[in-house]
């Protein structure tokens, strides 16, 4: 099973250059981050695991400048995020960071793609919350468009663009009906999600990991109603605190891959995390 780390990477913590290095140095699969692009202070919407907001969520790095210069001074991790907020961005501007990022880390890079929870935030970028869903997946059929191999024209509900010339492109070849780097998609179980996953992603990315031995057989499901082929389909566990146990059972559910949660702190206890995560290497 690869193992990989997420973190809240802040002004306050490791920097992205020195956990790269010590990812890589140690052996770990990957490293993915989270995105916030600010916290409005009167916001009303609760923290989903209840209490108060953690402070580094107001403090949160722009993932992809961090995340090239983590591909800048490695040459095997992986690369991504987790979540990208799609519907909170430009879609032809977020074609061009993924493109470039994948095209400079040599097809290491993966997309997560989230909803999010925060209607303050959203609602600041002009999104609709009650259709926050579908304007993430009409813009994420737009960067597919972009990042074709020959210009294709998009025209949807939300947004268009014109048959365009678009490079660089991503390196991974298109799967089914995916195109673009390695798409994976996070939000709770449900029906709606499951859909969206078989219709254009690689895959799930479930926060916290519990629940899968119920879930998973869902979006097999789903997964192969739509047409598409069973072993091409990646669940990967995201955010988890580990122990043997749970490893062991996710690898009894044929998953792969599994993403830790490391603290948002500084370097030192950055690193004594990893020395306690290097057991399940």
């Amino acid at each position: 099973m690869r193992i990989a780390t997420t973190i809240f990477l802040t002004d306050e913590t490791v920097t992205p250059v020195r956990l790269a290095r010590e990812l890589e140095q140690r052996g770990f699969a990957g490293l993915y981050l989270p995105e916030h692009t600010h916290i409005p202070v009167s916001r009303r919407t609760p923290y989903p695991a209840g209490g108060d907001l953690p402070r580094e969520y107001g403090r949160t790095l722009d993932p992809f400048v961090a995340l090239g210069q983590a591909a800048a001074v490695t040459e095997r991790i992986t690369l991504g995020t987790g979540i990208t907020l799609v519907a909170q961005h430009d879609p032809v501007d977020l074609a061009k960071q993924v493109a470039t990022l994948d095209h400079l880390s040599g097809g290491r890079f993966t997309l997560g793609v989230g909803y999010g929870w925060n209607v303050e935030e959203a609602a600041d970028h002009g999104v609709e919350w009650s259709t926050r869903r579908e304007l993430a997946r009409d813009r994420t059929a737009l960067m597919r468009a972009l990042w074709s191999a020959e210009p294709t024209a998009y025209e949807g509900e939300f947004g268009s663009v014109q048959a365009s010339f678009a490079f660089p492109k991503p390196v991974q070849a298109p799967r089914g009906p995916v195109v673009g780097p390695r798409t994976l998609i996070g939000g709770g179980a449900g029906p709606k999600l499951f859909a969206a996953i078989a219709e254009y992603a690689d895959g799930w990315l479930p926060i916290g990991g519990r629940g899968l031995t119920e879930s998973v057989p869902k979006l097999r499901a789903a997964w192969e109603e739509a047409g598409r082929d069973p072993k091409d389909l990646q669940v990967v566990p995201y955010a988890v605190l580990p122990d043997a146990g749970k490893l062991a059972h996710y690898a009894e559910l044929g998953i792969e891959e599994v993403v830790l949660q490391l603290p948002p702190a500084a370097e030192p206890e950055v690193l004594r995390v990893l020395d306690g995560y290097a057991a399940f290497l």
